[in-house]
Parts: structure tokens; sequence; C-alpha cells
């Protein structure tokens, strides 16, 4: 902290006026998380893992790691864009733009071992007894439950990366135009995440029976899966008016 100040004193940061560093340095403003689980696997570990015989990690941790690996993407264009002098008339916009994919990334990637984990919990709660009614009903309300979580994360998944539509497009427009492919591909991964999330919802729903929490849950992932679908295109326009 006390470097920091002297580098501020000596390149006359605070001269007009207080300088904040937690507000102005992007170091400062984007925090990693620690990290645990799946996700503090090297990547040739997690593809393995994902492919061994097992039900979990599958097509939702592999969603929620598309989704982090797309807001990540987002970042990046921004850093490569902060601080460059051919484009310091933006640094208030980056400075603006950065944090939210950051810290987006930092939770889809929680999601990767949030989703094993509720499906997990499903496939436990198969593994319990049934040899009385009373068994059976226990059975079935965690069974229930179960469905449930696994269909909540992947529709939490789709919900975090509909804020995100508004960011990627502005930093698709005013970013580095040597990152438009990085923004590109930011965007496709974004809306092949909410892809996977749109069907890990929709097949878990099906042996949901409360029936208002399906209906309800299946209106709310079509919206979010068009929302990503126009997200998409939008920012792919924005990107292919960059010279």
């Amino acid at each position: 902290e006390h470097k920091v100040r002297l580098v501020i004193s000596k390149l006359g940061l605070d001269s007009l006026g207080p300088f904040n560093p937690q507000e102005r340095i992007i170091e400062y403003m984007v925090k990693s998380q620690e990290v645990g689980g799946l996700i503090s696997l090297s990547l040739q570990q997690f593809v393995q893992s994902v492919s061994a015989r097992t039900a979990a990690p599958g097509g939702g941790s592999v969603s929620a790691a598309i989704a982090a690996l797309g807001a990540a993407l987002g970042a990046m264009v921004g850093q490569m864009t902060y601080g460059k002098r051919q484009f310091e008339n933006l640094d208030g916009v980056m400075r603006r733009l950065i944090p939210p994919f950051h810290q987006a990334a930092n939770e889809l990637l929680q999601m990767v071992d949030a989703d094993a984990s509720a499906f997990s919990s499903y496939m436990a709660a198969l593994k319990l007894p049934k040899s009385s009614s009373e068994e059976i009903e226990r059975r079935e309300a965690a069974m229930q439950e179960g469905l449930k979580q696994a269909v909540r994360i992947p529709l939490a998944l789709a919900e975090r990366v509909s804020v995100l539509w508004p960011t990627l497009k502005e930093i698709v427009t005013y970013g580095n135009i040597s990152c438009k492919s990085d923004a590109q591909v930011a965007a496709k991964a974004l809306e092949t995440a909410v892809f996977g999330a749109y069907f890990n919802v929709t097949i878990n729903l099906k042996d949901v029976t409360d029936e208002s929490f399906k209906l309800a849950t299946q209106r709310r992932v079509s919206e979010l899966l068009q929302e990503a679908e126009a997200g998409l295109s939008h920012v792919l326009r924005a990107a292919e008016k960059r010279s």
C-alpha cells in the first residue's frame, strides 16, 4: 500500500484531486477468489474428469466452464484496451466495463462445482432405501429436491449471463480492434453456455412433479435462451461494423 502511494505521488496522479486506487486501478477493482474442487484441477485433469465414466461433471459443469471463459474473454478485451495510449480516452469506459466480467467469471466458475454437486445429490437420493411407505416418501421428497436443485444451477447460469450482453456489446464496440475476434468468441461462448443450460434445465424438469415450478422454470429458461440468441446476434453485428 505504501509503495502504491509513492507511485501515485511520483506520477502526480493526485495532483488534480483525490486518487483512490481502489476505484482507479484495475488490479484493485478485480479480485480473484480462492478455488477448490473441480475448478482447482488443471485443464487437462478437468477434461479427463468430464470424459470419465461418471454422470458428473457433465454438460452442466461444462456449460458453466464455457460461460466463465466467455466472461474472461470479455475482461481480456477490456484489459487489452485499458491503459494503452491510443485508447486513453476510453480508460474511464474500460474501468466501468472490465470489473463486471471479472465478477461474472468468478461466479460462473463456482457453478462448475455447484452443478456437479447438485446432480450428485439427486443420484444419492436415488440410492435411499424404499422398504416402507415412510422411506418411499422420504426418498421421493429427496429426489424432487435434488431435481429442483439440478434445475436451479443451470437456470442461475443463464440468468447470470443475461446481464452481460449490454456490457459485451460495449466492449466489442469500443474495445481494442485487434481483439475483435476475442470478443466474438466471448459472445459465442456465452450463448453456447446458455444453450447448454437450457437443455440441462429441460431434461431435469421432466421428472419434477411440482407443475407450477415446472411451468415457471420452463418459461423463464426459454426466455433466457432467446435473449442469449439475440445478444449473440447484436454483438456479432456490432463486431462486423468494426474495420
